[in-house]
């Protein structure tokens, strides 16, 4: 069962385009194991079309619908020029990803302290997207810490614990510079996460310190 979810106002911004490519991949991941958002979004879209329907038209200038034509041959022509994109490289991180995830680069584990990995997230159209997937063995803490923006964190294996509540498959932790906390994994498995940055994690703690500049800052 789900139980946390992305705020109204993320699923409007994932709805209308706003949201940045790094956490849009993370909502997405949520979205499609998730029913009621995404039928929240569906509600979204049609609030933002419904907006442009009573918007008063306005007379388009002479020529404009030629100029338009023209674009979109010179765009389709480049595209049937353009070279195939190039297939991400993808690391086996030992579980299924979600499809939406499948024309993602996905990095090798990487140790970056005890009992926690993690491996970089490439997105095809956006490499400088701050996205990770995170593993960490059961029982482990993470470093305390807060948030310069939002840290959006989907769980796909496992759960963890914080002051605010218990998040296992499925949940979406949605943070701000609120929020100022220490994940622990549950006892009972490992957990891996999908996590973006919307902003930077200001870690504390010397093993905070020590792996900061993953996570920017």
């Amino acid at each position: 069962m789900i139980n946390h979810h992305p705020s109204d106002e993320t699923l409007f911004r994932y709805a209308n385009g706003s949201l940045e490519s790094g956490p849009r991949i993370v909502v997405a991941v949520h979205v499609g194991a998730c029913t009621a958002c995404a039928e929240r979004i569906v509600s979204f879209e049609a609030l933002g079309g419904s907006l442009l329907h009573d918007i008063e038209p306005e007379d388009m200038e002479a020529g404009a619908l030629a100029q338009a034509m023209a674009m979109i041959d010179v765009d389709e022509a480049a595209r049937g020029k353009a070279a195939p994109a190039k297939r991400l490289p993808r690391a086996d991180v030992g579980i299924r990803l979600p499809e939406v995830l499948d024309d993602c680069g996905i990095g090798p584990w990487r140790w970056i302290g005890p009992g926690v990995r993690w491996s970089r997230v490439t997105l095809p159209d956006d490499d400088s997207a701050n996205v990770m997937l995170l593993k960490v063995v059961a029982g482990r803490k993470l470093p305390e810490h807060t948030h310069a923006g939002y840290e959006y964190t989907h769980i796909l294996k496992g759960s963890f614990s914080d002051a605010r509540g218990r998040y296992g498959p499925g949940d979406l932790d949605e943070a701000d510079d609120d929020v100022q906390h220490q994940p622990i994994v549950d006892k009972d498995g490992e957990c891996i996460c999908i996590a973006a940055l919307e902003g930077q994690m200001k870690l504390s703690g010397f093993f905070g310190r020590l792996i900061q500049p993953l996570f920017g800052g």
